[in-house]
């Protein structure tokens, strides 16, 4: 059974302050997000959530699924909940603060008046650090002081399910427990057998995989030098991956990566699901199950070692997914193996019930691999702080997933397993966990500074309304990518979470790429670099530029039969721009030289299309499809344009003259298309000719982060001085079509508009995002009427929300995009 927290103060008699929440409340907390497969959050808003307190509610997969997690602290013989929903503790934490920051989760707490504590769930951005970017983990760190000045005892308990490892709640679990020492320093990057050992180019992935370069990957059980409980090594399992048998088209002279072929225009839209919940996290509860006071001593602890317990899907399954959720990798949970310190593996009633009895746990595990449902087997923690006065007590717990293979990739030499970026640090999964365990304290203080840096530059570019929006962003937008490969040659993949689905799709990276422009210009480059490899390899058969490399995260195995979603414009437009933003700030023209040839394809057939636009979807597809829209177009256009000033950059000027002016000439008519003056307020129309319509016109966004000074100044005004005129409630609709809008789309309007105009969008949106009803993570789509999720589809989790940082990404933005050609 699952309680609310009212009822469960109701349940204990006791009287619960309400808690503030700062910057704001948001729809659900971030707790654990620092990947597609570690991302946990605390659900707050009143669709399910609990108001955003810690206590009383399961924390859970961005999809809706439990991820068991429960935090106790017992002061005085007197035990209280402070983490998770088991009802197994009748009396709750008072919360009394939460705060947010980019990396940050904290809450403040008090425990029956006598003893404060401070809850700190750290999932750090790593924008320029390879090595610490390269393997999921967080942390959890639980600080505890007196509150009335007396001493208190005091004993600390956590826990983690083994509904972590797989989405399939039948799956048999496996697991261990053992310790490994702090001091490892992570050796010399290397590459691995399976990797490139240099830049990714045209030609070539690169070096071979030594092993597994088929479409079906196998995981065996991790090395490890810790002692560990004995226990069988995991099952190893392959996953077949779907591979086409469909041979390219051979290129030509005039479009050597990929024929321009004929294709039928298939509107496709988003599964439009609405998560669930799934089926409870504990197992039905005995009427009594207090047990007798284990009077065992304390094992003594290796000083400076870390304690883990290992979770893991007995059948590994690479490269695939449960509900979302991945179904190979290793999960685990660790903190400082200390004199205080004492673990159990078991059933979930039996691990809570020991600790709620005792205070302690029997430093036993449990030998029954099972099903994850099946009395769901627990791994806790309890840590005898002894008597905690004004000093304060402070532990550290961490969880990781570790991951040989993260992805499989179709490069030069076809489908290839890619290593996950911390195989090239580190030679086994617990020599990570000692080595980023033991880097808490660097860690925080990266943590502090960054989360003080986007603080700063939030506040100057739109107040602190804007803070709000980008400190909840900035780990939900890292939290859909994966590092893989090795440090000489990275490639960054991106998960589309909760829409499609799909791997490195273009027209996500587009609204994600302005965080990459702020933190880290190179990010970008480590994504676009597989869309190159895939279409100039050939495999792509159209002209255009692809949509995704594949369907199903992780399986970036590319569209070769071209059943892909089909967006020419948006997609050639997308790839022009963010490839010249990237250039641009890393003054990389190499780059663009090396990938001229493709990027001139596509431009061509932004020449060809890009004006009148045919009939088809955008980034925007569950709109539908729609012939002449306006906005579209204008990314077209602008895209020429990037392309002019690629070609000024490489060398070709009689390339960048001749694009230049097709672009000054398209644009010059499309102001005459696309824009109805004939209105009070003259603004941008939906599509060519519709005068009832208008549209947000977020387009306009790239002429302004590429400095090209192409669309005149007059339709920026135009457009900051109509928008006011159609906010609701909670926003300006994305069009007239629908009362629904994207908050990434309004931000690159924001970015571009006037002052007054650009801080109606923020506040507006700040002010939906603290009273929305959603209670998933931070949706980019919703209705700006009611606040909550359209009918269809609900968007959850994505990395849409870089877009949150459309305006620190102008600060990087050239005068003037304009270069003299060479």
């Amino acid at each position: 059974m699952h309680y609310t927290l009212p009822s469960l103060a109701a349940l204990a008699g006791v009287c619960y302050a309400q808690s503030t929440f700062s910057p704001l409340r948001p729809p659900a907390l971030p707790l654990a997000v620092r990947s597609p497969y570690m991302n946990t959050w605390q659900q707050a808003g009143s669709d399910g959530g609990n108001g955003g307190y810690l206590a009383g509610e399961w924390p859970s997969f961005w999809m809706g699924q439990l991820t068991g997690w429960t935090g106790f602290i017992r002061v005085d013989n007197v035990t209280y909940n402070w983490l998770g929903g088991s009802n197994q503790s009748a009396l709750y934490v008072e919360q009394t603060k939460y705060e947010y920051t980019a990396t940050k989760s904290i809450f403040t707490m008090n425990a029956g008046g006598v003893v404060n504590m401070t809850v700190t769930f750290l999932s750090p951005v790593i924008p320029d650090d390879l090595l610490r970017a390269s393997l999921p983990y967080t942390y959890l760190n639980v600080d505890v002081i007196s509150a009335d000045g007396a001493q208190h005892e005091v004993q600390l308990y956590t826990d983690i399910s083994a509904e972590w490892v797989s989405g399939d709640r039948s799956a048999t679990a496996h697991w261990s427990y053992g310790t490994t020492t702090q001091n490892v320093t992570p050796g010399s990057p290397s590459v691995s057998s399976s990797a490139a050992s240099s830049s990714p180019s045209a030609a070539s992935l690169a070096s071979s995989a030594a092993s597994s370069a088929s479409s079906a990957a196998s995981a065996s059980s991790p090395v490890s030098t810790a002692s560990a409980s004995s226990a069988p090594s995991a099952s190893s399992a392959s996953s077949d991956a779907s591979e086409s048998s469909v041979t390219p088209s051979a290129p030509s002279p005039d479009h050597p990566y990929g024929t321009r072929t004929a294709y039928d225009l298939t509107t496709m839209y988003p599964r439009p699901f609405r998560p669930t919940h799934m089926p409870g996290a504990e197992a039905p509860r005995p009427t009594n199950f207090l047990q007798d006071r284990d009077a065992r001593a304390l094992a003594k602890r290796d000083a400076g070692s870390v304690a883990y317990h290992e979770v893991f899907r007995q059948q590994q399954l690479t490269f695939s997914e449960s509900n979302m959720q991945a179904d190979w990798g290793y999960w685990y949970y660790a903190t400082e193996d200390s004199a205080n310190l004492t673990h159990q593996s078991g059933a979930d009633v039996d691990v809570r019930g020991a600790f709620l009895s005792n205070g302690v746990l029997a430093n036993t595990e449990d030998a029954n691999y099972r099903a994850i449902n099946d009395s769901f087997p627990t791994f806790g923690f309890a840590v005898d702080l002894g008597l905690v006065g004004s000093c304060s007590a402070e532990t550290l717990f961490q969880l990781s997933l570790n991951q040989d293979d993260c992805v499989q990739f179709e490069g030069a030499n076809g489908n290839q397993a890619v290593t996950c970026l911390w195989k090239s640090y580190f030679d086994s999964n617990t020599a990570a966990v000692g080595y980023f365990y033991n880097d808490y304290k660097d860690g925080d203080t990266i943590a502090d500074a960054f989360d003080q840096k986007v603080a700063s530059d939030s506040k100057a570019a739109g107040g602190d309304c804007y803070t709000s929006l980008t400190a909840l962003a900035a780990r939900q937008a890292f939290g859909s990518l994966v590092f893989t490969n090795t440090p000489d040659a990275p490639y960054v993949f991106l998960k589309e979470i909760s829409s499609d689905g799909n791997i490195q799709t273009v027209d996500v990276i587009f609204p994600f790429h302005p965080i990459a422009l702020y933190l880290n210009p190179t990010l970008l480059k480590y994504m676009l670099d597989p869309l190159f490899i895939n279409q100039e390899a050939g495999y792509w058969p159209y002209m255009f530029a692809i949509h995704d490399l594949g369907s199903l995260f992780p399986n970036a195995t590319g569209d070769n039969d071209g059943n892909d979603e089909m967006q020419p414009l948006e997609e050639c437009g997308d790839m022009m721009i963010m490839t010249l933003a990237y250039a641009q700030r890393t003054n990389d023209n190499a780059y663009l030289t090396q990938h001229y040839n493709i990027l001139k394809q596509w431009n061509e057939y932004l020449v060809q299309e890009a004006l009148i636009p045919a009939n088809q979807i955008s980034t925007d597809d569950f709109a539908g499809a729609l012939a002449n829209q306006t906005n579209l177009a204008l990314k077209g256009i602008i895209g020429i344009e990037a392309f002019a000033q690629i070609a000024n950059r490489t060398g070709h000027a009689a390339d960048g003259a001749n694009y230049t002016q097709i672009a000054h000439n398209y644009i010059t008519q499309w102001e005459t298309y696309g824009i109805n003056n004939a209105t009070t307020t003259p603004h941008a129309e939906l599509s060519y000719g519709n005068a009832s319509s208008y549209v947000l016109l977020y387009n306009l966004y790239a002429d302004a982060e590429l400095g090209l000074q192409l669309v005149p100044q007059s339709v920026y005004d135009m457009q900051s001085a109509f928008y006011p005129t159609v906010f609701n409630t909670y926003g300006v609709p994305l069009d007239t079509r629908h009362t629904y809008t994207k908050n990434d789309w309004e931000l690159f309007c924001a970015a571009v508009a006037s002052s007054s105009t650009k801080t109606q969008f923020i506040s507006t949106i700040a002010k939906w995002l603290g009273e929305t009803p959603t209670n998933f993570a931070f949706t980019d789509l919703y209705d700006t009427i009611t606040g909550g999720y359209p009918s269809t589809p609900v968007f959850i989790a994505r990395p849409a929300v870089g877009g949150m940082y459309s305006l620190l990404a102008l600060n990087s933005a050239p005068s003037s995009g304009y270069v003299t050609p060479s």
